[in-house]
């Protein structure tokens, strides 16, 4: 873990909420030059801290309205770097993760509507030779927020 002051507490929470902040608005709300600023952001990116920064697209508006979540099941564990190949090659899954419990691994993906969605999971996801899947369909996103920042 990054050993963080209360500066970089402080930027990390501001652009956290708002990646399009300019520098110096951040400098003048931490009482800093905006020198100090553009150097404490390049640090942070270069230690990891800050992974990038990006526009987030409304896939409704972009003509995705169907988001489900599909738990995934392995033949064999031997399987994994196959699969995971796999699904990085299908543009519609924008997240998976390797979990515990009883799923191997779980996707996050984006279809048109629910026509598209069962082809994806018919046409690009089964043909991976998995065990099994399992899915659900969120009607709606209540809420998505970043991690806070820990004040220790």
């Amino acid at each position: 873990m990054a050993h963080l002051d209360q500066l970089d507490k402080q930027i990390l929470s501001l652009i956290s909420k708002d990646a399009r902040i300019a520098f110096l608005e951040v400098a003048r709300i931490c009482n800093v030059s905006g020198a100090a600023i553009h150097q404490r952001i390049q640090r942070l990116s270069n230690m990891g801290v800050i992974k990038g920064s990006e526009f987030i697209l409304n896939p409704a508006e972009v003509g995705y309205d169907t988001c489900a979540f599909v738990g995934i099941y392995l033949k064999q564990p031997s399987d994994f770097d196959r699969v995971m190949a796999g699904l990085e090659f299908i543009p519609e899954i924008v997240e998976c993760h390797v979990t515990t419990g009883g799923y191997d691994m779980f996707i996050k993906l984006y279809g048109r509507n629910n026509a598209h969605l069962m082809e994806i999971i018919k046409d690009k996801i089964r043909p991976l030779d998995l065990q099994r899947t399992e899915t659900i369909i969120s009607f709606h996103e209540a809420f998505k927020r970043q991690m806070p920042i820990p004040n220790d």
